[in-house]
């Protein structure tokens, strides 16, 4: 399927469904420039890559983030799980991006494997047996439809819970919904 990423440059761009709660206020605040709110408690679980390209504009207190390789929070199941029962919170708001290091994983195989032989110190075996038994588990294929899918696993999982799929351009550092029909 193919999924459309829909920018936001003002509030009337943000889905109706999300205008007046924190995924809007996410965008209002990262892209609009909205002027910052003081919070005690965390409004919204963010799920992101760990990519130190992406930089979130949000006030203090507004958001409990994970940051993963991929946005994959399929490891994190207990920080998302806490952060919903004891942080409270409601929605959860993943965020992928453009050229993302989790994709293709294969093609960087001798990079990783020499990288922990030179930098770290390992034994070349030991570095090819840790990428071969963890690139599966973290290769995300596709940025956008992995975001769609783990948006999906999520909803299922957590019912209650309002999921978005988003999107960070890295040339713009702004954020995009991406379309899931």
């Amino acid at each position: 399927m193919e999924h459309k990423i829909i920018p936001v440059t003002n509030k009337e761009n943000i889905p109706e469904e999300y205008r007046d709660n924190p995924i809007g206020l996410l965008f209002e605040y990262h892209n609009l420039n909205r002027q910052y709110d003081t919070y005690l408690q965390a409004q919204l679980l963010i799920g992101m890559c760990m990519d130190s390209r992406k930089h979130l504009h949000i006030p203090p207190n507004f958001a409990y983030i994970i940051r993963s390789g991929g946005a994959n929070l399929r490891y994190s199941e207990f920080k998302v799980a806490y952060a919903i029962a004891v942080g409270k919170v409601s929605h959860i708001a993943l965020i992928g991006h453009n050229n993302c290091a989790m994709v293709n994983l294969a093609s960087k195989k001798e990079e990783f494997i020499n990288g922990l032989v030179d930098r770290a110190g390992w034994s070349r075996g030991a570095a090819e047996e840790c990428f071969m038994n963890h690139a599966p588990k973290f290769e995300i294929g596709n940025e956008i439809e992995f975001i769609v899918s783990e948006t999906n696993r999520l909803r299922k999982k957590y019912p209650k819970i309002m999921v978005a799929s988003l999107y960070y351009k890295v040339e713009d550092n702004k954020l995009y919904f991406i379309s899931e029909s």
